[in-house]
């Protein structure tokens, strides 16, 4: 859904004398009359107030639960972000608008409510566009608020004014521009419960300028000092003192603030009924959970104790990964597409068929596939050319296998099945040890030292992972800690997203040790936010594989294409320049390897200590990921 609220045009002899229509000459002049909406007569201005439509998105905000706004100000959103310090929304700003949206996205999907960031007019709403996407994509539940030009500057060629709403009306499940003060609450709860029900995602509700700042500097700015002479200059300052009291009218009257009811579809009875009796009768049953699991309103550790009673190998993807802590039995990590081919039955659980699951090409024709998802588009992706589900079910998917283990109580499958599969894994970690144990031709191996990350990361940690190659090792080697703990760009592969994961991560969980892994390339647009981490007191942890290229690419084009033409970078000291935005650097290479374990712990109690710390790690090539895709 996508609702604009604009002003209607009206044409009404109540709003003008009769004689007007026949008198006046001016075009522009009648389209201005005919444009005017009047306030109900029985609402009144209150001239006298200093309060501003900002008070307004404050008290919404804290109603719903908000406890940080992400922001870049700018002088279109100023009483916003004033309000919500007031009110004690933590206000957070970036040097980026990008990141403010990426971090309002951790905030959701940490917390499994509303993420928010407020952000200007113009240039300072395109430039979230990128985040804005990647939540639509991944299924968070983010707020954007946006300036804009006043309500009568808009298509007049106002500063930073442009189309806003067609640019965010296909990334976004609802978008608003707000035309008078009173409408920002009603407009605001709307927006929350939109962006939380049904597919999770984001949406938009663009504020213009004259909504937010209170009545006695937005009349300063609109209706001229001295009175007009004339009939045309009589009319004009007559339209414009109608504007403001419209714009004005009940501003203030009580208006309910807090959370509207959610619309979260549930699988029926029947669906799950039918789903217990294909699973009853697996002989090598398989689940392949992702994100969507881990929404609301089913929490984490439930979520847990479900698939643990269930007892059916599963593989976790996206922001299910951790849920089963580290080492667990029933977690299959390699050879994914092996084990789908050999499965009688597979629970795709939030996992859809685009390009991670080859468009579902990796599913065998044998296996009966059950799909349950929220969004029925995204469920039926592909169904018609290279799979075919045997029960497809919208509905949450976490409520889903819920009511499925309590349809399965005491069914069991022999454990020969699960231990194929861990065999399996242990197989292919004993190849991944072995490469550990080869040098690099220069620099450390990238394999080796992402072990060490592993057994040295800490049971309370969050890894944030931003990059290509470094980051697609680390995820064959390092295990999140336990549920909600890993936090990637989704399907989208968004680069950038590192810095605001990091800090919307840091604020939601303190006492979390949050560990980011990033690739040199990737660490290009997160390393001027570390001046962000030291105002604001965030201590985080970067870990860079810097390996001097964009080496995912640089895989494929050279023997592709004979060049590595822009796939090269440099060994750049990443960790002085974070030094000089005031945050700590430590450098690892060759001249130091014995020492890894050392330094990654010097850099935990450094960020214990309080301080945000950039460990710029030299590493060399390797064939681990030969092979990998990517495009």
């Amino acid at each position: 859904m996508c609702l604009t609220n604009t002003e209607v045009p009206v044409t009404s002899d109540v709003l003008r004398p009769p004689s007007w229509g026949r008198r006046i000459a001016s075009p522009h002049l009648a389209q201005l009359l005919d444009h005017l909406v009047p306030p109900p007569a029985w609402v009144q201005v209150d001239t006298a107030s200093i309060q501003h439509g900002g008070e307004s998105v404050a008290a919404v905000l804290r109603a719903h639960g908000v406890r940080f706004l992400f922001t870049l100000v700018g002088g279109h959103i100023s009483p916003l972000l004033v309000a919500c310090e007031k009110l004690g929304i933590r206000v957070v700003d970036t040097r980026h608008e990008v990141t403010a949206v990426f971090a309002a996205d951790a905030v959701a999907r940490l917390t499994g409510t509303l993420g928010v960031a407020a952000v200007t007019a113009g240039p300072g709403l395109t430039n979230t566009v990128t985040a804005v996407k990647n939540a639509q994509i991944a299924q968070s539940p983010v707020l954007l608020l946006g300036g804009a030009a006043g309500t009568l500057l808009q298509n007049r060629g106002a500063l930073q004014a442009i189309d806003q709403m067609s640019l965010f009306r296909p990334l976004c499940k609802f978008c608003a521009s707000v035309q008078r003060v009173r409408d920002i609450v009603p407009t605001l709860r709307a927006a929350a419960a939109a962006a939380q029900s049904g597919t999770p995602g984001p949406v938009f509700v663009e504020l213009p300028i004259d909504v937010l700042y209170p009545y006695f500097i937005v009349r300063k700015e609109v209706v001229p000092a001295m009175p007009p002479k004339g009939l045309m200059g009589r009319v004009v300052s007559w339209y414009l003192e109608n504007h403001l009291a419209n714009l004005f009218a009940g501003a203030w009257e009580p208006q309910p603030e807090g959370p509207l009811p959610l619309d979260i579809p549930q699988a029926s009875a029947q669906q799950v009924q039918r789903c217990v009796e294909i699973l009853s009768r697996a002989k090598r049953p398989l689940i392949l959970l992702g994100s969507q699991a881990l929404l609301p309103p089913i929490p984490a550790d439930k979520l847990r104790a479900a698939v643990e009673t269930l007892g059916v190998p599963c593989f976790l993807g996206g922001m299910a990964r951790g849920l089963l802590g580290r080492n667990h039995p029933l977690h299959i990590r390699q050879n994914r597409s092996a084990a789908l081919k050999k499965a009688d039955v597979v629970l795709l659980a939030g996992i859809i068929c685009d390009f991670r699951l080859s468009y579902g090409r990796v599913l065998s024709r044998s296996s009966k596939i059950i799909i349950v998802n929220r969004n029925r588009k995204d469920m039926l992706i592909n169904s018609d050319i290279f799979w075919k589900p045997q029960e497809a079910v919208q509905g949450d998917v976490g409520s889903f296998m819920v009511k499925l283990v309590e349809g399965l109580e005491g069914q069991t499958w022999a454990s020969d099945w699960a231990e194929e599969l861990r065999e399996a894994d242990r197989q292919k970690e004993q190849t991944f040890r072995e490469k550990a144990l080869m040098p690099a031709a220069q620099h450390l191996n990238p394999v080796r030292v992402l072990q060490l990350v592993e057994e040295t990361l800490p049971d309370n940690s969050i890894l944030v992972v931003d990059g290509g190659d470094f980051v697609g090792t680390a995820a064959h080697l390092v295990q999140p800690r336990g549920p909600l703990r890993w936090l990637d760009p989704g399907a989208f592969g968004t680069l950038g997203v590192g810095a605001g994961f990091a800090l919307g991560a840091k604020l939601c969980r303190p006492d979390a040790e949050v560990w980011c892994l990033f690739g040199d390339g990737a660490f290009g647009y997160s390393l001027i936010e570390f001046d962000t981490f030291v105002r604001h007191k965030i201590p985080v942890m970067a870990l860079i594989g810097n390996d001097a290229g964009w080496t995912q690419i640089s895989r494929e084009q050279v023997p592709c294409l004979g060049s590595n033409v822009a796939c090269g970078l440099a060994y750049t000291d990443y960790h002085k320049a974070a030094m000089g935005l005031g945050a700590q650097g430590l450098l690892l290479s060759r001249q130091n390897e014995d020492q890894v374990v050392k330094v990654l712990r010097d850099a935990q109690q450094q960020c214990r200590d309080g301080h945000p710390v950039v460990v710029n790690i030299l590493i060399g090539r390797t064939d681990f990921r030969d092979g990998s895709i990517a495009v």
